[in-house]
């Protein structure tokens, strides 16, 4: 493993080991309201929001392991292993992209 792919690999480690800090802070995140929590805020629920909002169900909803339940350790695997799985989703998505464009280059 070359020095660069190690640095970002400790890197990437770090902010992943660090993502629990999430819940210190008080209150919700900005942008992860429920239907009825954006009610409260704007005063209405935007109808594309309402018809799509039972199309798609979060497989880690509020970041929760199943069987942890709402415990602080609960919440801290769950921010970790959300933040290894969009790590793992963004590095496939770049290597598929790269394998892709290679593939194109070759043909040219």
């Amino acid at each position: 493993m070359d020095k660069l792919t190690r640095n970002i690999l400790i890197v990437l480690a770090l902010l992943i080991l660090l993502t629990p800090l999430g819940l210190l802070a008080a209150g919700e995140t900005f942008g992860e309201w429920s239907l009825e929590g954006l009610k409260e805020r704007i005063g209405y629920v935007p109808p594309g929001m309402s018809g799509l909002s039972q199309l798609w169900n979060a497989p880690m909803p509020d970041y929760g392991i199943p069987g942890l339940g709402d415990t602080t350790i609960g919440g801290t695997i769950g921010y970790v292993v959300s933040a290894v799985v969009g790590v793992l989703v963004c590095i496939g998505a770049v290597y598929l992209l790269g394998k892709l464009v290679a593939k194109n280059d070759d043909k040219e």
